[in-house]
């Protein structure tokens, strides 16, 4: 088995949905596009990677969103490096289809009294139900990882509470603490990196907005 060096999970950068929420209300979130913000983040980033990857080749997962796509042009990878697949499974969490700004507001205060990890928007999905399609999505990848060329680094492309979640299924964190986790920035990073013993480690923690409390013994 071909295991990578190193796994880099990115989100996108700024999009118009961040900036604008009325957008929600003209346009569907997969469709929306990055800022002039967004595309800088995103060059910035695409310099570190450059650097990082160096002339190694990278197999690229990105989610089916405009944003990650524009995201993943910004970054300026050689071509001739990467093998790109477009992995819907790596998509945000869907909020339903048009979206009434006001109903979204209301659904996001009981998110947060509810939990962001149960709490399931209406004709959309929870975060449980982002965690068993990323779960699913990593069967895939380590799958990938038996075959002998497997390129020494893998980059998704992908949203924020994608990147938490696939961090909690891969380390095997509790509900309460992926809770506690806030999402990164735009454009930023965080690396699993291949130890000597064999396992990955976070480069980088996610910072924390409070301090887990789960319900019993875990780890």
């Amino acid at each position: 088995m071909a295991r990578p060096r190193r796994i880099v999970l990115v989100r996108h950068g700024e999009s118009e949905g961040n900036v604008d929420d009325t957008v929600y209300e003209r346009e569907p979130d997969h469709a929306l596009r990055l800022t002039g913000a967004g595309r800088r983040q995103a060059e910035e980033t695409g310099e570190r990677l450059r650097e990082l990857f160096g002339d190694e080749s990278v197999s690229v997962y990105v989610s089916p969103y405009r944003r990650t796509h524009e995201t993943l042009q910004a970054f300026r990878l050689p071509p001739g490096q990467l093998r790109v697949r477009e992995e819907p499974r790596l998509r945000e969490q869907d909020w339903g289809n048009w979206q009434d700004r006001e109903d979204v507001r209301l659904q996001k205060v009981y998110r947060d009294a509810y939990g962001h990890f149960f709490y399931r928007f209406a004709q959309g999905e929870s975060g449980a139900d982002v965690y068993d399609r990323v779960g699913a999505f990593l069967e895939s990848l380590h799958r990938s990882f038996e075959a002998p060329d497997h390129p020494p680094n893998v980059l998704l492309v992908t949203h924020g509470l994608t990147m938490r979640l696939f961090c909690m299924r891969w380390f095997h964190w509790s509900v309460a603490e992926f809770e506690s986790l806030s999402n990164p920035g735009n454009a930023e990073t965080r690396v699993l990196l291949l130890a000597d013993d064999g396992r990955y480690r976070l480069d980088r923690p996610f910072e924390r907005w409070c301090t887990p409390e789960p319900y019993g013994p875990t780890g």
